[in-house]
């Protein structure tokens, strides 16, 4: 048998060589190790393809990513997703030990509040369905300034006349509330003891409903 008919080293019968790569990735404990690093440096939330592009070659975070989560179950903080991407974050019953470190820039008016409600639980939604579920029209500032808080952003336009922007929530939004994403937002009952609910009645609306929400906050927060 001449040369032609040996088979490459390491191929098995009829099959091909194994692959070879250049550089061989780190342990699983060392890949850890180094996702653990990047999100406790990293003040926003990491994408999975983040941390593929700042670890080594051959590196796979998801599945350190998993082995991470499990090891700090029931310690001080916790790695959470948020959105597509992962995060350090104090966990929710050590929460009351965070208040003084926490400032308030700026009180959201209420119809702030109220538009961010209905982006929240109704996205994609323009600005024309947002004004009709409150029933009143919305200035450009409150729209404005809930982008310029990072808490809601400009979506796909509407393949409808007039091709409409539609605004949805942002990963800083979600990331605000502890959500990993707008299927986890809370119900009414959560949102008053936050004291994101107003129980005044609206204007000129002499009754309150029977279980003492308003009928007006209450459409807010209907998902479809």
């Amino acid at each position: 048998m001449d040369e032609t008919d040996n088979p490459p080293p390491g191929a098995g019968p009829g099959g091909p060589p194994p692959r070879e790569t250049l550089f061989e990735a780190p342990p699983a404990g060392e890949q850890e190790r180094m996702v653990e690093a990047i999100l406790f440096a990293s003040a926003e939330p990491v994408t999975l393809a983040d941390l593929t592009a700042r670890m080594p070659h051959g590196c796979e975070p998801g599945p350190a990513l998993e082995a991470l989560r499990r090891r700090y179950e029931g310690r001080g903080v916790r790695v959470v997703r948020v959105g597509e991407a992962w995060a350090i974050r104090t966990a929710p019953d050590l929460g009351f030990l965070m208040r003084r470190e926490v400032v308030e820039t700026r009180k959201l008016s209420r119809a702030a509040i109220e538009t961010l409600a209905i982006v929240a639980y109704h996205q994609p939604v323009t600005r024309a369905e947002i004004e009709e579920i409150r029933g009143v029209g919305i200035s450009r500032g409150t729209l404005d300034l809930l982008i310029e808080m990072d808490w809601i952003r400009l979506g796909r336009r509407r393949m409808t006349p007039g091709r409409p922007t539609t605004f949805v929530v942002t990963q800083a939004f979600l990331d605000h509330f502890g959500l990993e994403s707008a299927r986890d937002l809370p119900g009414l009952k959560e949102l008053r003891a936050a004291g994101l609910l107003d129980n005044r009645p609206r204007p000129g609306d002499g009754s309150e409903p029977e279980d003492g929400t308003e009928s007006g906050q209450s459409a807010l927060f209907d998902e479809e």
